[in-house]
């Protein structure tokens, strides 16, 4: 009788156990998941409704379909160039500040004199505020009176006449723009590379060495296949980022000259916060940004695999 009692209350008690645990897990989950919940997913779900409507702020919203979507690849030449330009952007900024960014981490990896200060003048570009290396770097490209312009007239014989206008000129603004965001990220990256080198077996690089191959053999067959997964990360992170950029639009050109640098992020701002608010109509560039960063994500997802 007293052997079943027992047997009785032992699962009540392992429940009452098992339920306690789960809500003291729960509640330390909660404060993070509640704002998240109000914070971003609330406003996504929202948002994806809105691309399908009307709405200025002011009045009711009005369902009105895919016109939304309709006028964005049929009429709206600004979106369009805004496309093309951050597809432009991304195909810039990304192999070139990946190359950057490895180049400088193979050389920083190895015992060179000064190697700390060295990582820390690349890394401090990306530290730095963003308003203050922007105005230092319109000062330096100044198509008048910047030292750039000054070294080609000077020392490369440019004449006056055909010197580049950089971020004042239609050619010449998107590649100042994609040099300054290669410049001021590729330290952060140089960093996530030279954690990657730490990781990479010297007996491979070793026995190598001893079977005759060079230094860029060695690099391209045997450093190169095992920074693999950092690669991969590197490039899905300048990808997102690449395709969401905003920041030095807005502090080098302001989308200029005409449409020549406006890129999605810089439009949506335009069309939901500048002039007569539109927020189903940036809700539906948002979506196509969405859809866009998802698809690139994807492929580089499966081709990983493959590479695998």
């Amino acid at each position: 009788m007293a052997s079943a009692a027992v047997q009785n209350k032992t699962p009540r008690k392992v429940l009452k156990k098992s339920t306690r645990d789960s809500l003291i897990a729960y509640s330390f989950i909660a404060p993070n998941f509640i704002g998240f919940c109000v914070f971003t997913l609330v406003p996504m779900v929202f948002a994806i409704a809105l691309a399908f409507c009307a709405w200025d702020g002011r009045h009711a919203i009005e369902f009105i379909g895919l016109k939304n979507f309709v006028k964005l690849f049929t009429t709206d030449k600004i979106f369009q160039a805004a496309l093309k330009n951050t597809i432009v952007y991304v195909i810039g900024t990304v192999p070139l500040t990946l190359a950057c960014s490895l180049a400088m981490a193979v050389l920083l990896n190895q015992n060179v004199k000064l190697r700390n200060f060295f990582r820390t003048v690349a890394f401090f570009p990306y530290v730095a505020s963003l308003v203050a290396v922007a105005a230092v770097w319109n000062m330096i490209f100044n198509p008048s009176m910047g030292p750039i312009n000054m070294l080609l007239n000077q020392f490369f014989g440019v004449a006056v006449e055909n010197l580049p206008r950089w971020a004042a000129g239609k050619d010449t603004a998107m590649l100042t723009v994609i040099l300054f965001s290669v410049w001021k990220n590729m330290g952060y990256y140089m960093v996530i590379y030279l954690a990657g080198l730490q990781g990479c077996n010297p007996d491979l690089n070793e026995a190598a060495e001893l079977d005759g191959a060079n230094r860029w053999q060695q690099f391209w067959h045997i450093t190169l296949p095992q920074l693999r997964p950092t690669t991969f990360f590197v490039v899905i992170m300048l990808t997102i980022s690449g395709f969401k950029v905003y920041d030095q639009m807005y502090m080098i050109t302001q989308g200029g000259p005409g449409t020549a640098t406006m890129t999605l992020v810089y439009y949506i701002y335009n069309v939901a916060f500048v002039n007569t608010p539109k927020y189903g109509y940036a809700s539906a560039i948002a979506m196509v940004l969405f859809v866009l960063v998802l698809i690139v994500t994807i492929i580089q997802f499966r081709g990983s695999k493959g590479d695998n």
